[in-house]
C-alpha cells in the first residue's frame, strides 16, 4: 500500500470505526477527541445547513419579488451575508477537526514536524474565533433585524411579500430555520473551543510522553487492548 506524507494508507480500514477500536484506551485523550471533535463538526454543520435553508428561502423570495416588481427592492442581505459567513465557518470547522478526527483514528502514532503541529494549533484557534464571530453575528442579526421592501407603499409591500411561493418570515427572529441555526451555532462554538483545547493538551502530552496513555504504555499492545476492551473493560 502507498505511503503518502509518511502515512501508510493501509491503515485506512473500516473496522477502525468500531467502538472497541475508536474508543480504546491505548492513546491519550483518544475517547475525548473522538467525541468532542465530532460534536464540533456536527453542531457547526447543522447550524450552517439550517442557515443555508433559510438563506435560500430569502434569496428565492428576493429574486421573485424584484423580478415581478422591478421598481421595488428587497432588503434582506444582512441575513444572507450572516448565513453565508456561517456556511464558510461551518465548513472550516468541519475541515480542521474532521481532518484531526481521521488522522487520530487511522494514524494515532504518526510523526508530525513542528511546523505541522503549529499549523494545527493556529487552525484550531482561528476557527474558534471565526465560529464565535459567526455565532454572534447570526444571533444579533436574527434577534434584531428584519427584511423589508422599499420602492412602494406599505400595503403593496405586504402584498408583494406574500406573492412568492416561499414566504420566509419578515422578522428573522420569527423564522424557525434562522432560530435553529443560531441555537446550534453556540454549542458548535463551545465544542470548537473544547476541541482546540484538547488539541493543545494532546500535543503537549505527545511531546513529553508520546501519544500513548499510561495504560497504553503499560501494555504496549494496541491490538490486545482493543480485543480486551471489546469483551470486557475490567483492568
Amino acid at each position: 500500500m502507498a505511503i503518502i506524507w509518511g502515512l501508510d494508507l493501509h491503515e485506512i480500514q473500516w473496522n477502525k470505526f468500531k467502538g472497541a477500536k475508536m474508543f480504546n484506551r491505548a492513546y491519550h485523550l483518544r475517547r475525548t477527541k473522538m467525541i468532542v471533535y465530532q460534536m464540533a463538526m456536527i453542531f457547526c454543520v447543522i447550524s450552517e445547513s439550517v442557515g443555508t435553508a433559510a438563506l435560500s428561502d430569502y434569496l428565492d423570495q428576493q429574486d421573485a419579488i424584484q423580478q415581478q416588481h422591478p421598481e421595488t427592492k428587497v432588503h434582506n442581505n444582512d441575513f444572507i451575508g450572516a448565513a453565508s459567513y456561517n456556511i464558510f465557518v461551518g465548513v472550516s470547522v468541519a475541515t480542521i477537526f474532521g481532518a484531526a478526527f481521521f488522522f487520530d483514528l487511522f494514524w494515532p502514532e504518526r510523526h508530525e514536524s513542528k511546523s505541522v503541529r503549529l499549523a494545527w494549533k493556529i487552525s484550531g484557534v482561528v476557527v474558534s474565533v471565526m465560529m464565535l464571530a459567526s455565532a454572534l453575528t447570526m444571533t444579533i442579526i436574527t434577534a434584531t433585524h428584519s427584511a423589508r421592501i422599499t420602492g412602494t407603499d406599505a400595503a403593496s409591500a405586504r402584498k408583494f411579500w406574500a406573492e412568492p411561493a416561499k414566504k420566509p418570515a419578515l422578522q428573522y427572529r420569527t423564522n424557525p430555520k434562522a432560530i435553529a441555526s443560531v441555537v446550534f451555532a453556540w454549542p458548535g462554538w463551545v465544542a470548537t473551543v473544547a476541541s482546540t483545547a484538547i488539541l493543545f493538551m494532546s500535543h503537549k502530552h505527545d511531546d513529553e510522553l508520546g501519544p500513548r496513555s499510561n495504560y497504553g504504555r503499560e501494555t504496549q499492545s494496541v491490538p490486545a487492548i482493543q480485543e480486551t476492551e471489546g469483551k470486557t473493560a475490567t483492568v
